[in-house]
């Protein structure tokens, strides 16, 4: 054996790489979920007992974490003394999120860690309006600073419902978000906050919240779909967004669908988001119930067997083209955000019916199709948690 001053201290530094990198991937895990105890860290990670005390024992000496009491449970829940929880401490500035919807714009603040402190919410013609909706933005945020009195943030980050080109930073598209053509979002968003700012597709932040936060982080690989005014997706590969070569993957909205005529804005006939959009969705509700209030339609609930059916219908549409898509990438669980998301559990069945009938058998067998867990918070969410990720805190590590 060699036991050379070099390799006795090579030896030593793997060894407490290794350590840390354990610490790390505890921490992260404890940072990006809530109540976690340490008998779920040892089933999470399937690390010994004793790997996992070791390294919280280290987190809580140099005051990473604290250790508060674990909620009580009900009579008869079993004896014993409950596990104490692990909270992760916030030590870095904030950070701010900026969701830009195509009727809406959603505005946070988060410490550190990406846990919000506060939200804002307005309607605004967003598509129409680049200028006045990153004014609007802005302001929502200086007042959230002043709110909870954050002298500063580290940076923010903010998701648009269109292509964006990865190296310029510009908007591409003449015919999604066409009042922000040409445009390049960060530069005028980090004018008006005076802030390090990046700006990513939506639909990419969302899969980012899920993974982080939601219904994606048990899955190395998936495909998360935002159903709402459009229809786009972001891929999950290897527990990261797959961005494409210039940044515009995912833009399946203005996929043609073969026999449909609907008139789309890009100027086709029978694009995939001028059949399934939510606006799509509604009307074909107000044909098919005469008198009723446009305000009064309500997609989450249980319905009537017409609405379900017409939800069912625009499910299984989706999920025809998310088939394919299946087939080519075979992740192992298709997330569905946005606000037909959250709706009425016909459409998630019906995205489930097709891609169980035209996917190849063996990629159907292993495929979860399920809704989003944060719902349409989920690109607000992702937003906050990527702006903490480059303010120091790392992504949660793969599961084992």
């Amino acid at each position: 054996m060699d036991y050379s001053y070099d390799s006795v201290m090579t030896a030593v530094y793997e060894r407490t790489s290794v350590r840390n990198r354990t610490r790390d991937d505890l921490y992260n895990l404890i940072s990006t979920r809530e109540e976690l105890t340490r008998p779920d860290l040892v089933a999470l990670t399937g690390m010994s007992r004793s790997t996992v005390n070791n390294a919280i024992g280290r987190l809580l000496e140099e005051g990473r974490i604290v250790e508060t009491d674990a909620e009580v449970k009900g009579h008869g829940s079993g004896s014993g003394r409950p596990a104490t929880r692990l909270v992760a401490v916030a030590s870095g500035a904030p950070v701010g999120g900026i969701d830009f919807g195509h009727t809406h714009i959603r505005v946070a603040v988060a410490d550190s860690l990406g846990r919000p402190l506060g939200e804002r919410t307005v309607e605004v013609d967003v598509d129409l309006r680049a200028s006045e909706s990153m004014q609007v933005a802005a302001a929502l945020m200086s007042e959230l600073r002043m709110e909870h009195s954050l002298d500063s943030l580290a940076c923010v980050v903010a998701g648009i419902p269109g292509p964006l080109d990865r190296a310029s930073g510009l908007v591409r598209s003449p015919t999604i978000l066409s009042g922000w053509v040409q445009l390049a979002p960060a530069v005028e968003l980090q004018r008006l906050l005076n802030v390090p700012v990046r700006v990513e597709n939506d639909a990419l932040l969302g899969s980012f919240g899920e993974l982080i936060r939601g219904g994606g982080r048990d899955h190395e690989n998936f495909l998360y779909v935002k159903a709402s005014g459009g229809i786009g997706a972001s891929v999950i590969i290897d527990r990261k967004p797959y961005r494409g070569a210039t940044g515009l993957a995912g833009e399946i909205g203005h996929t043609s669908l073969a026999g449909r005529t609907e008139a789309c804005r890009c100027g086709n006939q029978g694009c995939l988001e001028a059949v399934v959009s939510v606006q799509q969705v509604r009307e074909r509700i107000l044909v098919s119930h005469p008198g009723i209030d446009p305000a009064g339609i309500d997609l989450r609930g249980d319905g009537d067997e017409v609405t379900g059916r017409i939800l069912n219908e625009a499910g299984r549409t989706l999920g025809g083209v998310l088939s394919t898509l299946c087939d080519l990438l075979n992740p192992s669980a298709v997330i569905v955000g946005g606000e037909l998301g959250e709706s009425n559990h016909r459409f998630i069945d019906g995205i489930a019916e097709s891609v169980e009938r035209y996917s190849q058998p063996a990629t159907a067998a292993s495929i979860q199709v399920k809704a989003a867990e944060l719902g349409v918070r989920a690109e607000l969410v992702g937003a906050l948690e990527m702006a903490a990720s480059f303010s120091g805190r790392a992504v949660a590590p793969a599961m084992a």
